[in-house]
């Protein structure tokens, strides 16, 4: 078998070696030795993610009815110039913008645009992820755009309620499909769907990396968090089915859009594990 985990050369196995080495002995899928970041690596994410809060901040306290979501962008490439950040989407995969700002039936990805006005009864959702010497912190919040109708809000309101349900899911040691069947099983007492095409990701000297942290329930363990790993969860949940489309009218192939168009919430947070549970690097 080829062995995920590696003690470093030289060094003697530390605590944290034999039990992972334990763990993999037994069968478990375990992360290799880059996933589990140092003190160092992890107070540069928390950096990072101390400016990936500010920016979703400036957003929040100008976002209001009638403002384009361009004007967003801007608002975002700004507050990353001012503090010497580099905003992650700009340019990624062709993405072309440096953030998203995803209104009521797109899931995510939403590309900034002039003619993208926020509207009275509104949801959105506005993804930013920072790079700040090199390291990566991701969120995204959910904003309601004045008075909106009930089912929105209440949508609003539960897709929190599942990022934090899969927060306390995940636990040092455990496998990460914990998080998924946490969510699903509240996200199903209201008859929501959870998008399955896209899920959370390992980040911190990556965009993406392992794990992949999927939001619905599936067989098996998954891989085991160890404390030190940095990953983002980041629920979309739909109102109505969790089936998906990228939007054929979108040049660059990104929008995402609920099947049947009803609306879709989402939030985001940047956590490490800890030996206690997890710790909120961006939000």
């Amino acid at each position: 078998m080829k062995r995920r985990w590696h003690c470093k050369s030289g060094e003697q196995p530390s605590e944290l070696d034999k039990h992972i080495m334990y763990l993999e002995n037994k069968g478990a899928l375990v992360p290799t030795r880059e996933l589990v970041l140092s003190p160092e690596q992890i107070e540069g994410v928390r950096r990072a993610g101390v400016v990936n809060t500010g920016v979703l901040d400036a957003v929040g306290e100008v976002i209001h009815a009638g403002m384009s979501t361009l004007e967003i962008d801007q608002i975002c490439r700004d507050y990353c110039e001012q503090h010497g950040a580099i905003p992650a989407c700009l340019n990624y995969e062709g993405y072309p913008m440096s953030v998203c700002t995803s209104i009521n039936e797109v899931v995510c990805h939403g590309i900034p645009k002039a003619d993208d006005i926020l509207e009275e009864g509104d949801i959105i959702n506005v993804d930013f992820t920072t790079i700040l010497d090199g390291y990566y912190a991701d969120a995204s919040r959910m904003f309601i755009i004045g008075k909106t109708t009930p089912e929105k809000k209440q949508l609003v309101k539960v897709t929190k309620e599942c990022l934090e349900i899969g927060m306390e899911a995940a636990k040092p040691w455990h496998g990460v499909n914990e998080i998924g069947r946490a969510i699903e099983k509240h996200a199903k007492k209201y008859h929501y769907g959870v998008v399955r095409d896209l899920c959370g990701h390992g980040v911190g000297l990556k965009f993406h990396e392992e794990p992949e942290v999927c939001h619905f329930a599936q067989r098996g363990d998954g891989m085991v968090l160890v404390p030190g790993m940095v990953f983002t969860i980041e629920p979309m949940i739909n109102m109505g089915t969790w089936k998906v489309f990228i939007d054929a009218d979108d040049p660059y192939g990104w929008e995402v859009i609920s099947e049947d168009e009803q609306p879709s919430a989402q939030w985001e947070h940047t956590l490490l594990m800890t030996e206690n549970g997890v710790e909120v690097l961006s939000y």
